[in-house]
């Protein structure tokens, strides 16, 4: 916040049909715009570096869950924004009540110190970890 409630996001300039302009026109885009990507979408360049640009500018992690003794739902991730990087905020996105039950988490990726690591509420998540919720009387979720 600037100004009173003034909040500025980044934000991505986007060009496409890049396969339409000359190699000279790219650099006098280049030199006038901080935040910007050129792709074209018929011929599919740049596209994979735009989901990166996304995903970094919207400050996103996903987190996995692993139900008790399966193995992890690599297809559907849970989609965490900057403020909700806690087990508490992967709780709170999966069911509002998870947290009346819950005792603690079991976490595996990269912002666990050793795999599978017991974690509490506070615990700050990682891009694409891994989380096992154990509830009150042993249960998972």
């Amino acid at each position: 916040v600037l100004e009173g409630n003034r909040v500025y996001i980044p934000c991505l300039h986007i060009f496409n049909k890049i396969d339409k302009i000359s190699r000279e026109e790219m650099e006098v885009l280049a030199s006038k715009l901080p935040h910007f990507l050129l792709i074209s979408g018929v011929h599919g360049w740049n596209i994979d570096t735009l989901k990166e640009r996304i995903w970094s500018y919207m400050d996103l992690t996903r987190v996995y869950t692993k139900p008790k003794g399966q193995i992890p739902d690599f297809d559907a991730p849970v989609i965490l924004r900057h403020r909700q990087r806690t087990v508490e905020g992967f709780c709170k996105r999966i069911h509002k009540r998870l947290l009346d039950d819950f005792r603690y988490a079991l976490v595996w990726g990269a912002s666990a110190k050793h795999t599978p690591q017991i974690v509490g509420r506070e615990h700050v998540l990682a891009d694409e970890d891994v989380v096992q919720v154990v509830k009150r009387g042993g249960g998972a979720v």
